[in-house]
């Protein structure tokens, strides 16, 4: 009998304890996720991020999103991930180059051709080297690369511009960072540094003369309403990474990690077809408003801002044959 109580009381004790947990783990917080941007809420990623990446994520995870650089400023987001006071950006490689002077190789005018080119280089050996360093020197986890389009020029005046030589002289907004401005350098112009939220009112003042952005930012940010012409140099392809901690990523059960990784694939397979879809669009759209859209000595462009790149001291520091590597992609 004594026997029979004490096996009772162990198997009510195990019974109790499992229901603690249970109820413990209903109880447990999701998951937060704040994620910072510079871009706008409507913007096809920023869309993509809410309405596909956050409802795949599963109910364990709270994806908390500020658009408008209205919780970090710009430039800012990668070392508060870092630190732990933001839990995921996404952020141009350009921000990765500040500290990995490698990522700068994937800013150069001209290398990456166009959304299938970006997507063929993460998915290859090189993709996965880059996302290597971003982890081991960075403590960051990169999930996929997010495509804005294609960078054009966007100037003031009626000047033509069909060749780097034009822009002599031309201030062009470019974000802060050493690559970014080299970017402006490599095209011909004379960059200036400028937030992107500031600059509508720049070009407004005459603080800048030109900005360059893909087509579906300009609409966006109504560039067109204080500049005259469009030239489509398609100097560069513009594209994020989406970033997360990578302490709290290592944290999360394999399920978790390879859910969060679907997810972000799923988000951004949307995101590209949707600004591709604009980017063919819109040409006409800013002739309808008015403005001078033309193609200038696209090749011109290339050779000038290949030579630039390949003597400067950003060179330098791109891996060993990287640049071959990536264009037989």
């Amino acid at each position: 009998m004594a026997l029979n109580i004490g096996r009772r009381m162990m198997m009510a004790g195990a019974a109790a304890f499992a229901l603690s947990m249970a109820v413990g783990a209903a109880m447990a917080e999701p998951i937060k996720l704040r994620f910072a941007d510079s871009t706008t809420a409507d913007a096809p990623r920023s869309v993509a991020l809410v309405d596909i990446f956050a409802k795949e994520l599963g109910d364990d995870f709270v994806f908390e999103p500020y658009f408008g650089s209205t919780l970090y400023k710009q430039g800012t987001e990668i070392v508060a991930v870092q630190r732990g006071n933001l839990e995921m950006a996404l952020m141009p490689p350009s921000d990765f180059a500040n500290q990995v002077p490698a990522f700068s190789i994937l800013t150069a005018a001209y290398l990456v051709r166009d959304a299938a080119h970006l997507k063929a280089i993460f998915d290859s050996p090189v993709g996965d080297e880059f996302k290597q360093m971003a982890r081991e020197q960075m403590g960051v986890v990169v999930l996929a690369p997010a495509y804005y389009g294609t960078r054009h020029m966007n100037l003031k005046g009626d000047k033509k511009i069909m060749k780097p030589e034009d822009l002599a002289g031309v201030k062009l907004r470019m974000p802060g960072g050493e690559a970014w401005q080299f970017l402006g350098e490599s095209i011909g112009a004379s960059p200036v540094a400028m937030d992107y939220a500031e600059v509508y009112t720049g070009l407004q003042t005459g603080a800048i003369d030109a900005q360059d952005n893909p087509l579906p930012n300009n609409r966006l940010m109504k560039f067109h309403e204080v500049t005259d012409q469009i030239v489509l140099t398609g100097h560069n392809v513009g594209f994020g990474l989406l970033l997360i901690n990578g302490d709290l990523f290592d944290k999360l059960t394999p399920e978790q990690q390879a859910r969060m990784q679907a997810a972000a694939d799923k988000a951004f397979a949307w995101s590209d077809a949707e600004y591709l879809k604009q980017e063919a669009e819109l040409i006409e759209y800013f002739k309808g408003e008015g403005l001078d859209v033309y193609e200038p000595d696209v090749a011109a462009f290339r050779d000038y801002s290949n030579k630039k790149y390949l003597e400067s001291p950003l060179s330098a520091d791109w891996p060993e044959g990287m640049i071959d590597r990536i264009n037989a992609l």
